[in-house]
């Protein structure tokens, strides 16, 4: 498999590159300076992309590689590719699933109690040597809030699961209700948000999904909600999520993703109550090292003509 060319679309796990170089030739797109030109010389060779949150495969270089079978998604989400263009094309698309849930789902109940109980400010005030000149201001409780989940997929319950062990109600609204699941269902996302405490962001991200938290939602939520998005950073309004913040509409959030990364709003900087994380939910040595794993799976077993271990399409 070693003339078969792969094509990683972004910088990731150097041990997913390591393993990549070791079985095929890997073309690496992010440093190439002049890209038309490189994809012209390369169309005939590449025949797989791998990619991730991050970058993957549009149309446009789906367009430009004539030879491509397999898109490998080192991520759950699949945002960054153009699924209908593979189905035309009849290109196999994977992800990593499963692997990342246990991950992200301990962030986001790091998020909520990091925003509830000023972790990263109470950090700073230590730092900052202020507590010599006094003690440090109270904060919320965790226990027994009300959380609502949007999405109640393999992650949305890794998060229910964890908030349970905390004696938190939990509701949830997803396209549609879930019989054999004892939370409260409700039908839309503002009438989640009305009967909540905590909102939590756990969808893919599509058409219908972007900005699904905006100004009726957060003002549902009220200025004692807290907003935590371990999802994409397009499922929120930015903007109305900033300035319902600064305004005092909304109570907090806790971001690990944003609409335009690594561009992150700077009037979110100055905000005790909001906690910034850098798209760090599957950040860890062993799950990064579990998702690499099975990118390279995928692809060798494409490669040998047998069953994909998580196909997409």
């Amino acid at each position: 498999m070693e003339s078969i060319g792969v094509l990683m679309a972004y910088p990731m796990n150097p041990y997913l590159e390591q393993e990549l170089e070791k079985r095929f030739s890997l073309l690496r797109f992010w440093t190439v300076p002049e890209k038309s030109s490189f994809l012209a010389t390369n169309k005939n060779s590449i025949r797989a992309v791998v990619g991730n949150s991050s970058a993957g495969a549009d149309a446009e270089l789906i367009e430009a590689l004539p030879k491509l079978e397999i898109v490998a998604s080192c991520s759950v989400g699949l945002d960054k590719i153009d699924l209908a263009k593979c189905k035309e094309k009849g290109i196999r698309v994977t992800n990593t699933p499963d692997v990342l849930t246990e991950d992200v789902a301990d962030l986001a109940i790091g998020l909520m109690l990091a925003v509830l109980r000023k972790l990263c400010e109470s950090d700073r005030y230590v730092r900052s040597g202020k507590w010599k000149k006094g003690d440090y201001k109270l904060t919320t409780k965790f226990t027994g809030k009300r959380v609502g989940i949007i999405g109640l997929g393999r992650i949305g319950m890794a998060v229910a699961k964890r908030a349970e062990a905390f004696s938190c109600p939990i509701s949830y609204y997803s396209r549609t209700v879930k019989p054999e699941i004892k939370y409260k269902y409700y039908p839309s996302v503002v009438e989640l948000a009305s009967n909540c405490d905590i909102l939590v962001v756990a969808c893919p991200l599509t058409e219908e999904t972007c900005h699904i938290i905006n100004r009726e939602v957060i003002d549902a939520l009220g200025p004692k909600g807290v907003v935590i998005n371990i999802g994409r950073g397009a499922h929120v309004d930015e903007p109305e999520l900033v300035s319902a913040l600064v305004e005092g509409r909304l109570g907090g959030a806790g971001l690990d993703v944003f609409e335009h990364e690594p561009e992150v709003p700077e009037k979110l900087f100055g905000l005790d109550n909001v906690v910034l994380l850098p798209h760090v939910g599957s950040g860890t040595v062993e799950t990064r090292n579990a998702m690499a794993d099975l990118v390279i799976g995928n692809l060798e077993a494409h490669f040998l003509k047998k069953p994909l271990l998580t196909p997409v399409v």
